[in-house]
This record gives structure tokens, sequence and C-alpha cells, in this order.
């Protein structure tokens, strides 16, 4: 039975987001959270004084490979139901992969042509390190391009349980600009040093080494933008991973607005100095710090779908 851990602080406590019971998994109790980045108990405050530290969860830890396949499936599956309520799909283009945990050299992707909206756990496929769809739903229709650039990203970085990437509407058209987001709000704090940018578009990526180009210019980085293409974030969680996506979207929209407002007036946006940037990286932009920001948005489509996107 999986344990339950309350989050703890030295002021309130309050229940932490709770994974399905599993038999296989264990959680961390009394983790540090996303303020804690690295420090003991306390972190300097922007006025030199130390700071008390709330105390977060850690994402679930299974003992047993097969209980995690089953219960990461489920939350990829949520994943691709939030890119839909988002408003990420165009056409059959976009992937999200998860790396699978009892055949590392695997992952599990959507089924090409299947909308965003109606994937299930099951609707899932399993494909090797050569392209062959070994495991998985009715529909075994692999996207190419998904296989190119996503197995790429996974050898390259096996740090990196799961990617995502599609043709949002403001990432799509700020990657037409072949630069980097400007540092202009604490959100955008999060790829402060942590983004980058593929400056090549050579069409639909159905070249081997398409893929391990643009695997070479994300880099250590947990996201980034596809000149004339789109965005593309990684991380160590599924959650995590699209909280990252969400957010670079967000901020890629933040930018475009931006960028208007002040070309209007004559000027540009004020630029977050380095040692803000810094500083506020360091608390909202960890991968501790997105897989718990991305935990609400999860938490509304597991009420709303209920048992259906689990099956």
């Amino acid at each position: 039975m999986s344990a339950t851990n309350a989050m703890t602080t030295t002021v309130t406590e309050t229940r932490s987001p709770q994974p399905p019971q599993s038999a296989g998994a264990v959680h961390a109790a009394n983790a540090p959270g996303p303020q804690a980045a690295g420090a003991g108990n306390t972190v300097a405050s922007q006025h030199g004084a130390p700071a008390k530290l709330q105390k977060f969860p850690k994402p679930p830890v299974f003992s047993d490979k097969f209980e995690e396949r089953e219960y990461l499936k489920g939350r990829l599956a949520l994943a691709f139901r939030l890119f839909a309520s988002n408003g990420y799909e165009e056409g059959v283009a976009g992937h999200i992969t998860l790396r699978d945990p009892v055949k590392p050299g695997h992952f599990w992707v959507n089924p090409f042509g299947v909308p965003f909206g109606h994937i299930r756990k099951s609707d899932l496929i399993l494909v090797d390190s050569d392209g062959n769809v070994v495991d998985g739903g009715a529909n075994r229709l692999l996207n190419v391009a998904a296989y190119m650039i996503h197995s790429a990203v996974h050898e390259a970085r096996p740090d990196v349980l799961c990617a995502a990437h599609c043709h949002s509407l403001y990432g799509r058209t700020f990657s037409t600009l072949g630069r980097e987001i400007d540092i202009i709000t604490q959100d955008s704090c999060a790829f402060y040093k942590d983004h980058s940018v593929y400056t090549s578009f050579k069409g639909v990526v159905l070249a081997k080494e398409e893929g391990l180009n643009i695997a070479s210019a994300l880099g250590k980085n947990k996201a980034v933008i596809l000149q004339n293409h789109g965005l593309l974030t990684v991380g160590q969680t599924i959650e995590g991973c699209i909280f990252w996506f969400n957010t670079l979207e967000s901020c890629c929209k933040t930018q475009l607005l931006a960028d208007a407002a002040a070309a209007g007036r004559g000027g540009r946006p004020i630029e977050i100095d380095d040692e803000d940037a810094e500083f506020t990286f360091k608390t909202i932009g960890t991968p501790q710090a997105g897989w718990f920001a991305g935990q609400p948005p999860f938490a509304v489509l597991e009420r709303q779908f209920g048992s259906e996107v689990f099956q």
C-alpha cells in the first residue's frame, strides 16, 4: 500500500497530492521542495536573512517496475488530455514520450492519428530503439517524426523520463524569430540559462540526422525552441515536462505581447537582472519544482475524466 505523507511546514500543514494506491509505490517523506533547491533547512532571502523552508513531497518511488509502468502510462494519458484541453493539437502533429521503466531503451508514445482528447492508457504504443512497435493498443501506427526526434533525445539524455513536442500557437509563432525568450517575468526565470534554440528547419523530421541535431541543440537544457517549428521540453517526471511546456508556451505569448507593446512605445521590455533571475530559477526552475507545480492540472483532469482515461 502506498504511503501518504502530509506536506509539512513550520506554520501550517496541508495534504500532499496523492497518486493512485499501489502495493509497489513508496513515497518520500518530508522531501526538500522547490524552495530547497539544493539547500538545507534555510535559504538566503533577497535581503540576506535566512528564510524558513517548507517541506514538499517528492514523486512516488516504486519497488515494482511493472507497477511503475502502469502508473506512468496513466499519467501520460492524462498529459495528452491536458494538451488537448489547452488547444495544442494541430491535425496529427505532436507527441509526448515516456521512457519505459521496465525496458529503458524503449519509450511509450501516442499512436499516429488518434486525437489527444481520446487517448487512454491502453491506446499508448511501445517503441524500441530501432523504431519497431512492440506493444500497445489496437492502432499501432507510429509517427516517424516522433521516433526520429524522441529516440535521439532519450538516447542523448538518460536523465529524461518524458519529452514533449507539439505545434502550439504561441510557441510556433515565437519560433519564427529564431531566438531565446528574454527573462522578463518571474515565470520565464524557470528557463534562465536552461533553454536553447535549434536554428535550422529542414521540413518534417524524417531523417535520423535531424533528430540527432535537435537532441544536440537541446543539450543539457529543459527546453529547446525549434526554429519555424515549435517547442520541445523534457523532464525527469511527466508532470514536470508538461509543466515546462505549458510555461514556455505562456512565456512565448508574453514575449510576443510585451515586444509589441514596448515597440509601440519606442522601447523594449525590462529584463530581470542575472542575480535575481538565478535566485528565482533556483526556486521555480528545478525538477522538483516542475513536478510539484504540474500536479494541479493533472488532478483536475483526473477528476474530470475519472477511470475512463486509465482504461
